[in-house]
């Protein structure tokens, strides 16, 4: 009786034990379900979303001295606090041998298969599985480099493929040895047409064959992943169809998206419901992030900043950072077979505060900045130049000393919603392009983006700035700092010269509003599309004839101006010519008031003339345009016009 109680005991506490996830459930923490600051909307996402983050350089950031803590303010483990905010995959980059002839490591967190078993046992302590991503090279593998390993440099494709597949099982079974949950394997890195040193994808092909096979035998439940980037180009159905072609075992087409280059997410779930409907393909993101601030925090710089030139769709706030993941979300979850997505490097935090040099210390001893000096020795022509630390510690989900971000918060809070108050957040930067000959005028209202982000038109104030003191200076772009809702507004003040002229460049495919006046008959005389014979741009304005004395137009167009001075220039370029009666004029009230003579003197020796002080009274009618007269020589003449400028002088 008493050995039966036992029994059933046992029995129930391991059905608990069952029921609740075993040793690796990780234990519910309310401070990662609830925000007071943090806006989140409610989604309706599968059970079984992948919320992911890849944190591929924690171990050598640990080295490094970097702590990280939980939302009490505890030391916690970096893992377990993903774990408690709604994180249930981490992904892994595996290089094979990222360290020089003296095993000095390239950086980039030293990925080899040692730090993946690591990061994966970890990961799986605390109940997520593990996404082993396989670059293929023995250091960072992208759209713009795809290195084979050093040892495999040498090797046919055939001798590469079968390295590749024992890399890859060899690397499967020591993760399988400790016990490391494996969900899904990526067989390569943003592979844009390239991969391990190969660029035909008969070859890709091969390769990536070989490494499913290597992932379908160690881990035959584990998803096969292959990874590209760029999806705003358009190439993915090309891709695909490569794939499909050679017949690749592969299950999820992923993809990398980061809003500041990769187009809208509308066109991200066009391209991938397009995968999936072609070839029935699961799809995800493999890659995304937004930064949280402007600032750098580890004396190296960033990716992205205010002036990166880069898309910025959401502010550089805590909430746009969150919204963006949201947006993302959303969007794949929206997808037809959308599995969901992975944060990029969410812990990628600086190493230290009080110096470059002595983070500079740290990034080469410990391989805790994006490349170390000792990457030369496998990639001279960039690591090996541009070395340092983290490029995206602005990106993270945790601030600069280890706490995590209420962004982070956010996989949990998309199954419930957090919709607190709607309030501005930050302020839209204002942008304005002004001829440097007109007066300044700045808007004094600016829209709030409010946390829900939404937006607000609401009342600026500006600092007062010299406007004078700019335009003597000349033209750029001023910033100008201001406070609207209590929040710091900016205006980026670009003082151009401003072209009056409408498709001055001839790229909107047609002539329009040029028009041509032709006194003989040219054979030839329209807009054509042709880059190699464009001064800028791809098109410009084309002419040509056979017949002696047979080029003799005009190319004008009407302007309408306020009164002012202005100037012109035009450039034209051809040959065969023979003698010539050819300039560039502005007439007022059909009267010309100023020209200038053009030669033509061969192919690509473009000429540009400029003509000043073209004097224009209210009421005026300015015409503005070129006069081309051509005696030919042999089968006559042949030019073409680009680049017309109407600006204030």
């Amino acid at each position: 009786m008493r050995k039966s109680i036992l029994v059933l005991l046992a029995v129930l506490m391991i059905a608990g034990l069952a029921g609740c996830g075993g040793a690796n459930k990780v234990p519910e923490n309310p401070l990662a379900k609830s925000s007071e600051t943090l806006y989140v909307p409610k989604l309706d996402l599968p059970e079984d979303f992948i919320m992911g983050a890849d944190v591929s350089s924690v171990l050598a950031l640990e080295a490094s001295g970097v702590k990280f803590y939980g939302y009490n303010g505890e030391e916690t483990d970096l893992f377990q606090t993903l774990a408690e905010s709604g994180i249930n995959y981490i992904r892994v980059r595996v290089w094979n041998d990222p360290y020089d002839a003296d095993h000095n490591g390239y950086g980039g967190g030293n990925n080899d298969l040692a730090a993946a078993v690591e990061i994966g046992k970890r990961a799986t302590k605390y109940g997520m599985k593990l996404l082993v991503d396989f670059h293929y090279s023995d250091f960072w593998a992208d759209p713009g480099k795809q290195m084979a390993p050093k040892a495999w440099k040498k090797m046919t494709i055939e001798e590469k493929a079968e390295a590749l597949y024992n890399f890859t099982k060899e690397s499967l079974n020591e993760l399988k040895k400790a016990k490391v949950d494996v969900g899904m394997v990526q067989i390569g890195n943003e592979t844009n047409g390239a991969m391990a040193g190969e660029t035909t994808w008969f070859n890709i092909a091969q390769l990536m064959a070989e490494g499913s096979k290597a992932v379908r035998e160690v881990f035959p439940n584990a998803k096969v992943a292959v990874h590209f980037a760029n999806p705003e180009s358009g190439n993915y159905a090309n891709y695909a169809s490569k794939l499909a072609y050679y017949n690749l075992d592969y299950d999820v087409f992923a993809s990398s998206y980061y809003p500041y280059w990769h187009g809208t997410l509308d066109n991200l779930v066009k391209e991938l419901d397009n995968i999936t409907d072609t070839y029935g393909k699961e799809v995800m993101v493999a890659e995304t992030s937004y930064a949280y601030t402007e600032e750098d925090t580890d004396f190296n710089g960033n990716t992205i900043s205010g002036s990166s030139g880069i898309v910025k769709n959401y502010p550089f706030t805590v909430q746009g950072q969150a919204n963006c993941l949201v947006d993302v979300m959303k969007a794949v979850s929206s997808m037809k077979k959308g599995l969901g997505m992975f944060y990029w490097e969410a812990a990628w935090i600086t190493v230290g505060h009080n110096s470059w040099e002595e983070n500079s210390a740290l990034w080469e001893k410990y391989g805790s900045g994006w490349a170390s000096s000792y990457s030369r020795a496998y990639d001279p022509m960039d690591a090996g130049k541009y070395f340092g630390g983290s490029a995206v510690d602005n990106q993270a989900l945790f601030d600069a000393y280890g706490h995590p971000l209420e962004s982070l918060k956010v996989f949990n809070l998309v199954k419930t919603g957090n919709e607190i108050p709607v309030s501005a957040d930050a302020i839209k930067d204002t942008v304005l392009y002004v001829d440097i000959a007109d007066d300044v005028v700045l808007p004094d209202k600016v829209s709030a983006i409010m946390n829900d982000n939404s937006y607000k038109d609401v009342d600026v104030t500006w600092e007062a700035a010299d406007f004078d003191a700019m335009k003597k200076e000349g033209i750029g772009t001023y910033v100008i700092k201001g406070t609207a809702d209590g929040k710091e507004a900016v205006c980026y003040l670009n003082l151009i010269e401003y072209n009056f002229l409408s498709n001055y460049s001839f790229e909107d495919g047609t002539a329009d509003p040029w028009v041509l006046t032709d006194h003989k008959k040219c054979e030839q005389a329209y807009a054509e599309e042709k880059s190699t014979d464009s001064l800028t741009g791809n098109w410009h304005y084309h002419f040509w004839s056979p017949e002696k004395n047979s080029i003799n137009f005009d190319l004008t167009q009407d302007v309408e101006v306020k009164p002012g001075t202005y100037k012109f220039s035009i450039a034209i370029m051809g040959g065969d010519a023979g003698t010539t009666n050819i300039y560039l004029y502005a007439a007022v009230n059909g009267e010309i008031v100023e020209s200038m003579p053009l030669e033509l003197t061969g192919y690509n020796n473009w000429n540009s003339g400029f003509i000043h002080g073209i004097h224009v009274n209210e009421g005026d009618k300015l015409t503005v345009g070129i006069h081309v007269e051509c005696a030919g020589e042999g089968n006559g003449a042949w030019g073409k016009i680009d680049d017309a400028l109407l600006n204030s002088d």
